[in-house]
């Protein structure tokens, strides 16, 4: 089975698309009541100005007709677990039609068939924070069986927090579920801290080798009795292997002449991965791999997990991946890896996650994203913002507004960087998406915003074709000429999603994404690659 990213509603994902039993390993981390704006911050190229900021998503968990619709259908399911069907029930009446209730009542259906789709051996971890975390582990419990519950694993996010009048919230929790009690499985260990090896491995070698001491005496009636120098015991080892033990140099003799066996702090693998993980570090504002994602985890987060419950070539899947730690993570490990989300704004960020990290070695699949003219239009006609996204990725450029905006945009919903010239500043070509008809008067309020915004260039980008006087007035706009690479660019230009798509056509602009300094260099090397041949 290929790796796929899907651009769509993950409960209709896992019941059209994953077959039972197709999941070796299933890691979520699903939002709601945060009561934050989330915000992607865009890496900037080197020079540019502050991160761009937009608006992903917001907790989209409401009591409304669909939700309503979803528990109908729910306690009506013959095939929901009794169990189930009874506890939420119980939360109708405890916690009223309210938001928290509407996210309970649409993870359910979601978490019975991640269920089915997780192969026999499979395991299941659900990341979430105390807001909700109670309520979803009796709901684990109905769908997976409480038998089947591993454990709950406390994460320890940051050392410190203000929370007025109660406890600073320093962690968040990872419910740990099997699909039966036959499980993949594979120990973990994390390094000794400072004072467990102060205590435990106090001796030192003549070489500096740290070691602790531990019984060479087994059980009476189980290991096998006799004298050794001197001293007569059940011993856990046979005597020659004592005497090779011995002479080599592993027996530690205590002041009493008394043999113990010495155990190197080099030889062990560590400890065994606890339930409370304080060792992995949140992603902050300094992290290298911080994409600027609110919710993103760190990817050590989700190695250790993979780790522990899959081997290579298992398929891990995340339905609410987000900007795809649990992709990016299962890829360097050598998984198969299934990625849903619900915007495309994650979609283009894993998308160039991969790239970045990978390559173009890597190979996937994504479905969802427009391929012809007929899906483009589709989608214009589904969620015009989500189009706008998409379009703008057609080029590379930022989103430039949120993706629910509220008052005007000021003509901006795209935006992209470039540095043309040594030492200089940052440039910037401004981009607007047109989803409906377009007219002359589009290319005339674009000139506007590329003067108003002391822009270098613009670029309108249209579903539909452009007019034979908008071409005409983009014309008479002129050109930009770039100093470094001496070269004039259209500075208005007009593009067709559709002949983009095809590869018919592209955005007219200096490189972006480098500084100018390494942009000629590559420039360089490519042409003495030419003369070579």
């Amino acid at each position: 089975m290929e790796n796929r990213l899907y651009f769509e509603d993950n409960l209709h994902i896992l019941r059209t698309e994953l077959p039972e039993e197709s999941v070796d390993l299933v890691y979520l981390d699903p939002p709601f009541n945060s009561k934050a704006t989330y915000n992607v911050l865009f890496k900037e190229v080197e020079g540019t100005p502050s991160a761009a900021q937009i608006k992903a998503f917001s907790d989209f968990w409401h009591w409304d007709e669909e939700s309503a619709r979803t528990y109908h259908e729910l306690i009506h399911n013959p095939q929901a677990p009794p169990t189930l069907v009874d506890i939420l029930s119980g939360f109708e009446r405890f916690l009223r039609h309210n938001d928290l209730f509407a996210y309970l009542v649409m993870m359910a259906p979601r978490l019975l068939e991640l269920r089915r789709v997780l192969n026999k051996t499979g395991s299941l971890y659900l990341h979430c924070d105390p807001t909700a975390g109670h309520y979803l582990k009796i709901i684990m419990d109905s769908i997976f069986g409480h038998k089947n519950f591993r454990g709950e694993i406390i994460w320890k996010r940051t050392s410190a927090h203000s929370n007025a009048r109660r406890l600073g919230n320093v962690h968040q929790n990872i419910f740990f579920y099997t699909k039966s009690d036959k499980f993949i499985w594979n120990p973990v260990y994390v390094s000794y801290d400072e004072g467990y090896i102060k205590t435990y491995y106090r001796y030192k070698d003549k070489d500096g080798r740290r070691f602790m001491s531990s019984d060479l005496v087994g059980h009476k009636g189980v290991n096998p009795e006799y004298e050794w120098r001197g001293i007569t015991r059940p011993w856990r080892y046979p005597k020659h292997r004592l005497d090779e033990l011995d002479k080599a140099g592993r027996i530690f003799w205590t002041r009493n002449k008394f043999p113990r066996y010495k155990r190197y702090l080099e030889d062990m693998p560590g400890m065994p991965v606890q339930s409370i993980w304080t060792d992995i570090l949140p992603v902050v504002s300094w992290s290298r791999e911080r994409l600027g994602y609110p919710t993103q985890k760190p990817i050590a987060l989700l190695e250790r997990v993979i780790n522990a419950s899959s081997n290579q070539g298992d398929m891990v899947l995340d339905p609410f991946c987000g900007c795809g730690t649990t992709v990016d993570a299962a890829q360097g490990l050598g998984r198969k890896w299934i990625g849903i989300d619900i915007t495309y704004l994650a979609i283009n960020l894993i998308k160039n996650r991969l790239r970045d990290r990978y390559g173009r070695r890597i190979r996937y699949k994504v479905h969802g994203e427009p391929r012809d003219l007929r899906s483009t239009e589709e989608l214009a006609t589904l969620d015009r913002f989500q189009f706008e996204v998409w379009a703008l990725s057609l080029i590379e450029a930022r989103p430039a507004k949120p993706l629910a905006p509220k008052g005007p945009d000021r003509g901006i919903d795209g935006v992209m960087y470039f540095v043309d010239e040594a030492g200089g500043r940052p440039k910037k070509a401004v981009i607007q998406v047109k989803s409906g008809a377009v007219s002359v008067r589009d290319i005339r309020d674009l000139v506007g915003t590329v003067e108003r915004e002391k822009a270098a260039m613009g670029a309108l980008l249209t579903l539909r074709p452009p007019t034979k006087a908008m071409v005409r007035e983009a014309a008479a706009a002129g050109f930009y000429h770039s100093p470094g690479w001496n070269r004039d660019y259209p500075r208005v230009q007009l593009l067709e999603a559709g002949d983009l798509l095809a590869g018919k056509a592209k955005l007219q602009a200096p490189p972006q994404n480098t500084t100018f300094r390494t942009a000629q260099r590559a420039k360089k090397d490519e042409k003495q690659e030419e003369l070579s041949y």
